[in-house]
C-alpha cells in the first residue's frame, strides 16, 4: 500500500488523467450502447413461473407485458357515440405500433365487462410481444402519448401496467445533489479547509460516476434490475466519501505531526488505507453472499453493488493520494497551519467530547449497555410482523398517469381489477374441458372473488385460461390469503377425478412465489454473510470475542433497521407524509438486499473503532486503556461519517420512488443505530465489562491461522516487538527489585 501510495503522489498528474480516462470511456460506451435493464423477478419451477410459461405457450400474444387504458367522462357516458368513435380509432392506432401484440376494447364481446356499472369509466387491456423487462421505453412512450391524444373537454384518458411505467419521466439527480451537499458542510465543519473537503466529495463522485456507466454495460451481459444503479450510487456515495473521510483524516494528522506532504499521505494510505481494503472487502463479500441463492435478479443488483464498492475504494486508495498531494498543505485550515508553523508538531491527545464521553462509558458500562440494548430491543419488534409482497401503482406519486389510471380502475370496477390472477392449465381430453367449464361457476362462489372472465381457449384445444379479479388490492394481504386458497382448498377440489394441473398466475401470485422462494433461503444466506464476516475478524484481531460481538452488533443493526422500514411503509407511520405512498408490504427482494448492504456498512465501522484498540492492545496490553483511547480517537471521525451517510442515505426519499426510499430509510436507519447507539456505547460497553477476554484465541487455534493484519507488517511486527521489549524490561526490573530486597535483608 505504501508502494502504490508513493507512485501515486510522484505520478499524480498521471494518475488523475487515468480516473478521468476511464470514467470518459466507461461513460462513452454506455450512452453508445444505451440501458438493458430488467425486473425479471419469477422464480422458474414456481406456480407462478409455470402459469406464465403456459400461458406463453398456448397464446404468443398474450404471454408479454400488459398495460392498461383508462378513459373516464365527466357527464355523459362512455358508450355515448363520440367517445366510443374517438377511442375506438385510438386503440385500433395502437394496436399499430411497434411492440403492441393484442388490444381489448370495451366495445367488443371479448372486452365485455370493462365497461363500469355507472358507465363512466372504461379500459382497454394492450399486450405487448415482450415481457416488461423487454420492453422498449420508446414502445411504451408511442402507446402514451397515443392514447393520451384522445383526451378531450370532458373525456379524461391515462394509462397503468408495469411496462407503462417505463415511460414515465424518472426523478432526476435531486437526491443526489442535495446529499452531496450535506456532505460538503459536514465535511467542511470537521476540516476547516474547503480544499480538504471537497477532495473525498470528488473521489466519491468519479468512482461512483464510474460504477454507474459501468452498471449500464453490465446490463447487457446478465440481468441487472432497474433500480440497481441508484441502489449502486446511494451506496457509492455513502461508503466512498466515508472511505476518502478516514484517510483524510489520517493525513492530516500526519501533517500536525510534522511529517512531509508525501510521508502523511503514504502513512495514511498505507495505516487507514489499508483498512478501507479490508472494509470494502467485507461489504464486497456481504454483497457477495447473494450469488448463493442463485436468483438471476438479485445475481446482477451483488455484482452491479459491489462494482461500485470496488471503483470507490480504488479511488479512495489511487485517486485521492494523488489529490491530496497536489493540494499539498491546503489539507490543513489556515488556522492549523498558522499554529503548525508558529508551534511546532503537537500530538494530538483526544480532548473534549469524544474524551470525555469515553471517559463516562468506561465508568459506566453496565448501566450504558442496558439503555442502549432496550433502545435497539424497542426498534426491532415491528420486524416480527414483516410481511413480504408487491407494492402496486397505488403507491406511485399522485401526479403520476399510472396512479391516475390505478385510481379510476379502483373507483369503477373495484381494486382487485388492477392486479387479476390468471388460471391456466393444459387439456388432455373431454372431461378435462367439461371440468374447466365449470371452474367459472366454483370460483365466483369463492370467497375473495369478486369477477371471473369467460374461459379462453387456444386453437388447438390444448391450453385454457380464466381470469379472476379479486376483491381486494394487489397489495393487500387479502389478495394473498385468496392466491393460497385458491392453491391449496378451490383448485385442488375442481382438479379431483380429472387429469387437470391449474397454475394460478398473476402479479401478487409472482410477487408471493418469490417472496417464499427468498425466505426458504434466507437462514443459509445469513449464515454465510456472518460466518464470512467473522473469519475476517478472527484473522484480522486474532479474537474470539470481537468477530462474536460483531455479528451481534449487525444482526441488532438489521433487525432494528428492518423496524423502522416496517413502522414507515407496512403501517404507514409518516409515508404520506413524506410523499412515499399508503402502506403495503415490504417488497420480498429488500431483505436479501438489505441484510448484504447492511452487514458490509455495520463492519465498517466496526474495522475503524476495533483496529485503533487493538493497535493500543498491542502497545499496552491494557484492555482499559485500549478502549478508552480507541473510542476516543475514533469516535468523532465515526461520528462524522455516520452524519454523512444518514444525509446521503435520507436524500434519496427525495425520489419519489418507493423501493429506493425503502434503501434510503433502512440504510440511515441502521448507520444511525450503528454509530451512535452501538458502536460508539454498546461495543465499548461491553468490552470493558469483558476485560481482557475481548482479545483471547486459544493457543492452538492461533498457530494455525494465517496472519493478516489491517496495519502495515513493518508497524505491527514494531509493536509487537515494543510490547516484548517493554515485557522485558518490567521482568527485569522486578528481578533487580528482588536483588535489592535480599541484599538489605542479607545487611540487616
Amino acid at each position: 500500500m505504501a508502494a502504490l501510495a508513493r507512485w501515486c503522489v510522484r505520478n499524480r498528474l498521471a494518475a488523475v488523467l487515468l480516473w478521468l480516462l476511464a470514467f470518459g470511456g466507461v461513460a462513452a460506451a454506455a450512452a453508445v450502447t444505451g440501458t438493458a435493464y430488467s425486473n425479471d423477478y419469477q422464480v422458474p419451477g414456481t406456480e407462478s413461473g409455470k402459469a406464465g410459461e403456459l400461458l406463453q405457450k398456448g397464446f404468443p400474444d398474450l404471454g408479454g407485458a400488459a398495460g392498461t387504458v383508462v378513459w373516464h367522462t365527466e357527464a355523459g357516458s362512455v358508450r355515448a357515440a363520440d367517445v366510443e368513435q374517438t377511442m375506438t380509432r385510438t386503440l385500433h392506432a395502437i394496436e399499430q405500433l411497434p411492440g403492441v401484440a393484442t388490444v381489448v376494447s370495451p366495445y367488443d364481446d371479448q372486452g365485455a365487462g370493462q365497461i363500469s356499472e355507472d358507465g363512466r369509466t372504461a379500459y382497454a387491456t394492450v399486450a405487448f410481444h415482450d415481457q416488461a423487462e423487454d420492453v422498449g421505453e420508446s414502445e411504451a412512450r408511442a402507446v402514451v402519448d397515443t392514447a393520451e391524444g384522445a383526451e378531450a373537454d370532458g373525456l379524461r384518458v391515462e394509462l397503468g401496467g408495469t411496462a407503462i411505467g417505463l415511460a414515465e419521466p424518472a426523478g432526476g439527480h435531486l437526491a443526489e445533489v442535495v446529499g452531496v451537499l450535506v456532505a460538503a458542510v459536514v465535511l467542511f465543519l470537521a476540516f476547516g479547509s474547503l480544499a480538504a473537503s471537497l477532495l473525498p466529495i470528488a473521489t466519491a463522485l468519479v468512482g461512483v460516476g464510474t460504477a454507474y456507466a459501468g452498471i449500464a454495460l453490465l446490463g447487457h451481459a446478465m440481468t441487472v434490475a432497474d433500480f440497481a444503479p441508484m441502489l449502486g450510487t446511494l451506496i457509492g456515495l455513502g461508503v466512498g466519501i466515508d472511505y476518502a473521510l478516514f484517510i483524510v483524516t489520517r493525513h492530516r494528522r500526519g501533517l500536525k505531526r510534522g511529517l512531509s506532504v508525501t510521508e502523511a499521505v503514504t502513512t495514511a494510505v498505507a495505516t487507514t488505507g489499508r483498512a478501507v481494503v479490508f472494509a470494502g472487502a467485507t461489504v464486497c463479500i456481504a454483497l457477495l453472499g447473494m450469488l448463493i441463492l442463485r436468483l438471476g435478479f438479485l445475481n446482477g443488483v451483488a455484482v452491479a453493488a459491489s462494482l461500485t464498492v470496488v471503483l470507490t475504494v480504488a479511488a479512495s486508495v489511487t485517486l485521492l493520494p494523488a489529490l491530496l498531494s497536489f493540494i499539498g498543505m491546503g489539507a490543513l485550515s489556515r488556522r492549523e497551519r498558522r499554529r503548525l508553523a508558529e508551534h511546532g508538531p503537537e500530538p494530538e491527545v483526544p480532548t473534549g467530547f469524544a474524551a470525555r464521553w469515553s471517559a463516562f462509558v468506561e465508568r459506566h458500562p453496565k448501566k450504558l449497555a442496558a439503555v442502549a440494548l432496550a433502545v435497539i430491543t424497542l426498534l426491532a419488534l415491528p420486524t416480527l410482523s414483516l410481511r413480504l409482497g408487491t407494492s402496486d401503482q397505488g403507491n406511485n406519486p399522485e401526479s403520476t398517469t399510472t396512479r391516475q389510471a390505478y385510481d379510476l380502475l379502483a373507483e369503477g370496477f373495484g381494486p382487485g381489477v388492477n392486479g387479476p390472477l390468471t388460471l391456466v392449465t393444459t387439456l388432455h381430453g373431454a372431461e378435462d374441458r367439461l371440468a374447466v367449464d365449470g371452474l367459472g361457476g366454483t370460483l365466483r362462489a369463492t370467497e375473495g372473488v369478486a369477477a371471473v372472465s369467460p374461459v379462453t381457449y387456444d386453437s388447438g384445444g390444448h391450453t385454457a385460461y380464466l381470469t379472476v379479479v379479486p376483491e381486494s388490492a394487489p397489495q393487500s394481504a387479502s389478495t394473498s390469503d385468496l392466491v393460497d386458497r385458491l392453491r391449496t382448498e378451490v383448485l385442488p377440489r375442481a382438479e379431483a377425478g380429472t387429469s387437470l394441473d391449474v397454475h394460478v398466475g398473476g402479479v401478487t401470485a409472482g410477487y408471493d412465489d418469490f417472496a417464499d422462494v427468498i425466505v426458504d433461503k434466507l437462514p443459509l444466506f445469513v449464515g454465510v454473510v456472518i460466518g464470512l464476516g467473522c473469519v475476517l475478524l478472527l484473522l484480522a484481531f486474532r479474537s474470539l470475542g470481537i468477530p462474536l460481538k460483531a455479528a451481534a452488533m449487525n444482526v441488532a443493526a438489521v433487525a432494528a433497521a428492518f423496524g423502522v422500514v416496517v413502522a414507515i411503509f407496512q403501517w404507514g407511520w409518516g409515508s404520506d407524509l413524506l410523499g412515499l405512498g399508503s402502506a403495503g408490504p415490504i417488497e420480498p427482494f429488500l431483505p436479501v438486499i438489505m441484510v448484504s448492504v447492511l452487514f458490509g456498512l455495520s463492519m465498517d465501522y466496526q474495522v475503524f473503532l476495533v483496529s485503533r484498540m487493538y493497535e493500543e492492545w498491542l502497545e499496552t496490553g491494557d484492555n482499559r486503556r485500549a478502549v478508552r483511547v480507541g473510542l476516543a480517537e475514533t469516535s468523532r471521525v465515526i461520528n462524522s461519517a455516520a452524519v454523512i451517510m444518514i444525509a446521503v442515505f435520507l436524500a434519496f426519499v427525495l425520489t419519489g420512488d418507493r423501493v429506493i426510499a425503502m434503501f434510503g430509510i433502512a440504510l440511515a436507519a441502521a448507520v444511525a443505530l450503528d454509530a451512535f447507539v452501538l458502536r460508539t456505547l454498546l461495543v465499548p460497553a461491553l468490552m470493558h465489562l469483558l476485560g481482557s477476554a475481548n482479545w483471547w484465541l486459544p493457543r492452538w487455534l492461533d498457530r494455525h491461522l494465517p496472519r493478516i493484519s489491517i496495519e502495515p507488517p513493518e508497524r505491527r511486527a514494531g509493536q509487537e516487538n515494543g510490547a516484548a521489549a517493554r515485557a522485558g524490561q518490567e521482568n527485569l526490573a522486578a528481578v533487580r527489585a528482588g536483588q535489592e530486597n535480599v541484599a538489605a535483608v542479607r545487611a540487616e
